[in-house]
C-alpha cells in the first residue's frame, strides 16, 4: 500500500453558526429567498446561491407573485433532470406565512410522467399552453422540444424559470440557449435564472453579454449560507494523491463513520480501472466484511473491523432492477430524516446536482472533474445543514504523476486543474470583498467593524458587516469603476474573471514552476489580456479597475491564509469565524502601505505552490518543473505586445521608459518586452520585404 502524505486541507472554513440563513420572516422567507422576493417584480432575473439554500421555494414566492399580481398567465419550471422535478412539488406555503400555496396538478408535473421528452410530454405542454391551470414543471429536454414544436410567441406573458442554469450556454449549438436568445428579442416572457454554481457555464459563457445585461441578479454567497447555519461551522476542502490503484489507498482519506458520498472515476479517466462493478467490489473489500444485501433498500450491508454494520447505496451498478430500488430507498420521504438510515453512497454520473441527503459529512471525489460547476454541485452535497453536523468536508483524490507514465502531460494537466478549483473554492467561501480607494477622505463607514484600533486615517483599513458579510478594504492607488457594467462585474462577476485566470494553463504553469517570473506578467499582462477578451466594450481604464479588482481579490485571499489568526486554539482549530477577517488585517497591518502596485508584485499561486509541495512527492514535484522548464520559451508577440502597453503606462508616470538594466525585475521585463517587439516589427519588414509573410 503506498502512502498518501498527509492530509493537509488546501482550506479550513470557520463559521458563526449564528442561525440568520435558516431562519424565517413572518412570510416563511429565509433570508435569501426574502431577497430574492424584494426583485419580484424583475421582467429578467439570475438568481445565484449555493446549493441548500433554498432556490425552488424563492422560485415558488415569485412565481406565485408574477401570476397573480403582475398579470402573467402561466408559470413553466424547467429543470435539467426528471429527479430534481420533486423540488417544485406542492407547498403548503400559506401554514408559514404566505398568502398563497405552490400547488402543481399532478398531469402537469411532467418529470413524473411516463414517456420520452420528445413526444406525448410535448403534447402535454401544448394541452398546457391551451389551459387555463397555471404551473407546469418539466425537463430541459421537453422544453426545448416543445419550443421547437410551437414557437416562442406561443410562451407569450408567460414566466419561463430555469433551474441549474449553468447548463444553458450561448454556444449556437446550445439549444435551450438559442431559445432563450429567442425569448429575450421577443421581449414577452419573464425569465427566472437559477443557479448554485459561481462559474457559470465553466470556459463558455451562459448568455451572450447583451443579454444578460439585461438581467438583474440577486446573489447570496456560500459565506452568508454557512455563517448563518444552526449546527454546521468548518468545511475543509483538500487535494490528495495516491499512487498505484485508488482502491488500495482510500481508506487513508476515507473514515467509515462520517456519512459519505464516493464519487468513483470517470471511466476515461486516468485513475480509473476501467472496471468500475469491480472498483465497488474493492472499496467495499476495504471498508471491511460483505454480509449481504438489505432485501427492502437494497443496500450493501458490510462489518467493519469493530463490528459496525454499514449501509452502503451502489449506485454505480446500472442493472435497472437494482439501481431502481436503492434509487427508491434514497428518495423513501419517511427516512428523510433519519441519520441512520444510509451510511455510504457510491455513485458515477449520479448523487450531484439536486441531491439531498443532509446527513452527508465528507464528498469523496476520485479523480480530476472537468468542470468547476461540477465540483461546486459535488461540495454543495456535504453543505447542508444537520443536526450534530459540524464539520464537513470535500476531498479530491488524484493519481499522482510517475516517472514511468507515458501520459505525463496529462497528468500534470490534472493536478493544475486540481489546484484551479481549490483556489476559485477558496474565493467562494471567504465573505464578500468590496475594495475602495484610499483617499484623503476616506472615513468609517456605518455598520462595519474596523478592529481593536477603530477606523485608522492614515492608514489602509479593513472593515467588516456582519450583517452583510462584506469585507471592505481600503487601497491606494484603486482605480475605481466608472461605467455601471464595470460596477456590475466588480460587484457580481469577480469569481468569474478569477476563474478565467486560473483556469488559463500559460498562467497557472508559470506561476507555479516558473523561477524566474515577475510577478506583474501574471497580475498585470495575463489577467489584462483576459479582461480585455471578456470585456472588449469596457473602456481601457474600466478594463484597468476590473483586473485591479480581481488580482486584489486573489491575493488578498491567499494572503490571509498564510498570515497566522490569533483566532486558534491549542489543537489548532478555529474557533470562531473570524479567521479570514483576522488574516487580512493582519496581511494589511504588516505591509507599509497597501497600494496596488504592492499587491501586483506578489505572485497569487505561491500559497497554493506552498501546499502542493506539502501533497506531492518531491520527486513528482521536480518532474513537473522538468515538464514546464522544457516548454517555456522566449517573449511572444503579444506578451512584447502587452508589455510595452506597460512600459508606455510607466512612462506616463515616470516621465521615462523603462530601463533594461533596472534593479526592479518588472521595469527589466517591460523593457524586455520594448525590445522584443522592436525585433517582432523589424522581422516582419524583412518578412514583407522579400514578399514573405511572418504569419504565414
Amino acid at each position: 500500500m503506498s502512502n498518501i502524505n498527509k492530509a493537509i486541507p488546501t482550506i479550513s472554513v470557520s463559521y458563526a453558526k449564528n442561525g440568520s440563513s435558516t431562519k424565517s420572516n413572518e412570510l416563511g422567507m429565509r433570508a435569501m429567498q426574502e431577497r430574492a422576493y424584494e426583485r419580484r417584480g424583475e421582467q429578467y432575473l439570475i438568481l445565484k446561491s449555493p446549493p441548500a439554500s433554498g432556490k425552488s421555494r424563492a422560485l415558488m414566492f415569485i412565481a406565485l407573485d408574477k401570476l397573480y399580481n403582475q398579470g402573467l398567465k402561466q408559470a413553466i419550471i424547467v429543470v435539467p433532470e426528471r429527479s430534481i422535478g420533486s423540488s417544485f412539488n406542492n407547498e403548503p406555503l400559506s401554514q408559514f406565512g404566505f398568502w398563497a400555496d405552490w400547488n402543481v396538478k399532478p398531469n402537469w408535473n411532467l418529470c413524473n410522467a411516463p414517456g420520452v421528452d420528445n413526444g406525448g410530454k410535448v403534447n402535454s405542454v401544448g394541452a398546457f399552453l391551451e389551459s387555463e391551470d397555471k404551473i407546469l414543471v418539466c425537463t430541459h429536454a421537453t422544453f426545448r422540444f416543445a419550443v421547437d414544436r410551437f414557437g416562442v410567441e406561443a410562451f407569450d406573458d408567460r414566466l419561463i424559470a430555469v433551474d441549474e442554469f449553468h447548463h444553458v450556454s450561448a454556444n449556437p449549438d446550445n439549444k435551450l440557449g438559442l431559445h432563450l436568445g429567442q425569448f429575450i428579442a421577443r421581449d414577452r416572457v419573464h425569465i427566472v435564472a437559477m443557479t448554485g454554481s459561481y462559474f457559470r457555464g465553466d470556459a463558455e459563457a451562459v448568455l451572450s453579454p447583451q443579454d444578460e445585461a439585461k438581467f438583474d441578479t440577486v446573489t447570496y454567497t456560500y459565506y452568508e449560507q454557512l455563517n448563518g447555519y444552526e449546527h454546521l461551522k468548518q468545511l475543509d476542502i483538500g487535494y490528495f494523491f495516491y499512487s498505484e490503484a485508488y482502491t488500495d489507498d482510500i481508506l487513508k482519506v476515507l473514515d467509515p463513520s462520517e456519512k459519505t458520498i464516493i464519487h468513483i472515476p470517470n471511466v476515461n479517466s486516468r485513475e480509473s480501472t476501467k472496471n468500475k462493478i469491480r472498483e465497488v467490489e474493492h472499496i467495499i473489500e476495504e471498508l471491511g466484511e460483505w454480509q449481504g444485501t438489505d432485501p427492502i433498500t437494497g443496500f450493501q450491508l458490510v462489518k467493519t473491523s469493530d463490528g459496525e454494520i454499514l449501509r452502503i447505496a451502489d449506485l454505480v451498478d446500472d442493472e435497472p432492477a437494482k439501481r431502481n430500488r436503492v434509487v427508491a430507498a434514497l428518495k423513501d420521504p419517511n427516512n428523510k430524516g433519519n441519520r441512520d438510515h444510509v451510511d455510504i453512497i457510491i455513485a458515477l454520473g449520479m448523487a450531484k446536482e439536486g441531491f439531498d441527503w443532509i446527513w452527508c459529512e465528507h464528498a469523496l471525489t476520485v479523480g480530476y472533474r472537468a468542470s468547476l460547476t461540477e465540483i461546486v454541485q459535488i461540495i454543495g452535497r456535504a453543505t447542508r445543514d444537520a443536526p450534530g453536523k459540524t464539520r464537513s468536508r470535500f476531498t479530491n483524490l488524484i493519481a499522482e504523476l510517475d516517472a514511468s507514465e507515458q501520459a505525463v502531460t496529462e497528468a500534470v494537466n490534472d493536478t493544475f486543474k486540481a489546484i484551479s478549483a481549490s483556489l476559485l473554492m477558496e474565493q467562494v467561501l471567504v465573505p464578500r470583498l468590496e475594495f475602495k480607494a484610499k483617499t484623503p477622505a476616506s472615513g468609517p463607514e456605518e455598520g462595519f467593524d474596523y478592529g481593536d484600533g477603530g477606523y485608522d486615517r492614515e492608514k489602509s483599513n479593513v472593515g467588516f458587516n456582519n450583517e452583510t458579510g462584506q469585507l471592505q478594504i481600503e487601497i491606494n492607488g484603486l482605480y475605481e469603476p466608472k461605467s455601471e457594467e464595470a460596477a456590475r462585474i466588480c460587484r457580481e462577476d469577480l469569481n468569474e474573471v478569477i476563474a478565467t485566470f486560473v483556469q488559463d494553463k500559460t498562467t497557472i504553469e508559470r506561476g507555479l514552476f516558473d523561477p524566474e517570473l515577475v510577478p506583474e506578467e501574471l497580475t498585470q499582462v495575463r489577467m489584462g489580456k483576459i479582461i480585455r477578451e471578456k470585456y472588449p466594450d469596457l473602456d481601457p481604464e474600466d478594463q484597468e479597475s476590473v483586473r485591479q479588482y480581481a488580482i486584489a481579490a486573489l491575493v488578498l485571499t491567499q494572503q490571509a491564509k498564510e498570515t497566522p489568526s490569533d483566532s486558534k486554539k491549542g489543537d489548532n482549530k478555529p474557533i470562531a469565524n473570524t479567521s479570514f477577517i483576522d488574516g487580512v488585517r493582519k496581511f494589511v497591518l504588516h505591509v507599509r502601505e497597501l497600494d496596488i502596485d504592492l499587491i501586483d508584485r506578489i505572485n497569487p499561486f505561491s500559497q497554493a505552490y506552498a501546499i502542493l509541495a506539502k501533497t506531492i512527492s518531491e520527486d513528482s514535484l521536480k518532474q513537473v518543473s522538468a515538464v514546464i522548464a522544457a516548454k517555456r520559451v522566449g517573449i511572444s508577440y503579444e506578451e512584447a505586445r502587452a508589455l510595452t502597453e506597460r512600459a508606455l503606462q510607466f512612462k506616463n508616470e515616470r516621465g521615462r521608459l523603462p530601463d533594461i538594466s533596472a534593479q526592479d525585475p518588472w521595469e527589466q521585463r517591460m523593457a524586455e518586452g520594448i525590445a522584443a517587439l522592436k525585433r517582432y516589427r523589424l522581422e516582419q519588414k524583412a518578412a514583407e520585404g522579400s514578399g514573405g509573410d511572418l504569419n504565414g
